[in-house]
């Protein structure tokens, strides 16, 4: 529950940071820009709301880790399957950068609220799934995290220093995660953030890291795989 705190209002954070002119610069989601992310960013918002207000009458089918399913496709948004599509118009809509920024901290800092205050142990309803809302939150980090590095994947501030990225707390939970939900350890030598990127396609794995993902076995060869 602390840790989606964290992460979330350093996700929050994030995107208050950024100067006007690097909404229209491309995220490390690709096929979107910034603005297009954190339009997808006030839609989650908007699901954590949904989801913490819709307490569910059966038992927990999921934890925060069965929540994710590793697949090999798609992987990250490309702009070309309907929703990917639809998030791009959707951003185009806003009339100005503030206006972006601003409808996301608006429902982000409802969302953050609604979690503090949120029973950890009542079941939730998500996506026909439940969970507690423990694990819901649990699950949201890794979520976050790695949005978090999509955001900041290309963005500089106007001063040109680097807009903040995630706590270190929260790319190791992260980490750990997707670590435990592929049941394979990456190389110890990657930093969190070329971890969370490599394995899941955010970037490229250069020649040497693949090798080293390659020398991982079978589960290593299928990197990267999409989240979701």
């Amino acid at each position: 529950m602390d840790l989606f705190t964290l992460s979330w209002s350093a996700l929050r954070h994030g995107v208050a940071q950024l100067p006007d002119a690097a909404l229209d610069a491309p995220s490390g989601c690709r096929g979107w820009r910034v603005r297009d992310l954190v339009h997808h960013l006030i839609l989650q918002a908007q699901d954590v709301l949904v989801t913490l207000a819709t307490p569910a009458e059966t038992a927990p089918t999921d934890d925060a880790l069965s929540w994710w399913t590793p697949t090999p496709m798609p992987i990250p948004p490309d702009g070309h399957c309907p929703y990917d599509a639809l998030i791009v118009r959707m951003a185009d809509a806003y009339g100005s950068a503030a206006q972006v920024r601003d409808s996301f901290e608006h429902v982000a800092a409802a969302a953050g609220r609604a979690a503090l205050l949120a029973h950890p142990d009542l079941p939730a309803s998500a996506r026909g799934r439940t969970l507690t809302v423990r694990d819901y939150l649990g699950a949201l980090v890794l979520e976050a995290t790695l949005h978090h590095l999509d955001l900041v994947a290309d963005q500089r501030s106007a001063e040109g220093s680097a807009v903040e990225g995630p706590p270190a707390e929260s790319l190791a939970a992260a980490r750990e995660m997707v670590e435990r939900r592929l049941r394979l350890r990456l190389p110890e030598a990657w930093t969190d953030a070329d971890a969370l990127r490599i394995a899941t396609g955010r970037r490229p794995a250069t020649s040497a890291e693949r090798a080293e993902l390659d020398a991982l076995g079978p589960r290593g060869q299928m990197l990267p795989l999409s989240f979701g």
